[in-house]
């Protein structure tokens, strides 16, 4: 298994954020890993919805159909996926209200035998790829 996270914090109230967070026609300006939706992001933000996402870890492309685990709208968004080489994946979005900002936690996991063979350069890069995405979404909303 290998487990990743960042943290920034925003300057920007908690509903902003969310409202970048979760508008999937501008997904791709913040998200550094993710090249397309084939069909569409979410059409409704639910428990139980599901969603195809094509996106880019350590310069491999890979196509994830995604399950939105567990909404609590701008607060917490969790979603779990299955991926390529029999690889499960999970991101959790997490927004704190910080006075008029808003602190972002993003943690993802990934598991199966192929990410054992790549824990440590699968780590590195994914961590790299959150850290960036949360800056440009800072930017995105600041």
């Amino acid at each position: 298994m290998a487990e990743v996270s960042a943290e920034a914090r925003i300057e920007a109230p908690a509903e902003k954020v969310w409202a970048q967070l979760v508008d999937w026609s501008a997904y791709g300006e913040w998200n550094t890993t993710h090249t397309s939706f084939p069909k569409g992001g979410p059409g409704t933000l639910a428990v139980g919805g599901t969603f195809q996402e094509n996106l880019k870890l350590m310069g491999f492309p890979a196509e994830v159909e995604w399950t939105i685990a567990e909404l609590e709208p701008a607060r917490v968004l969790t979603i779990r996926g299955k991926g390529p080489m029999a690889v499960d994946l999970s991101t959790r979005y997490t927004l704190t209200p910080d006075g008029s900002a808003t602190t972002v936690r993003i943690d993802g996991a990934f598991t199966g035998a192929a990410v054992a063979l790549m824990a440590g350069k699968l780590k590195d890069s994914a961590t790299a790829a959150l850290n960036e995405s949360l800056r440009k979404l800072g930017g995105l909303v600041a």
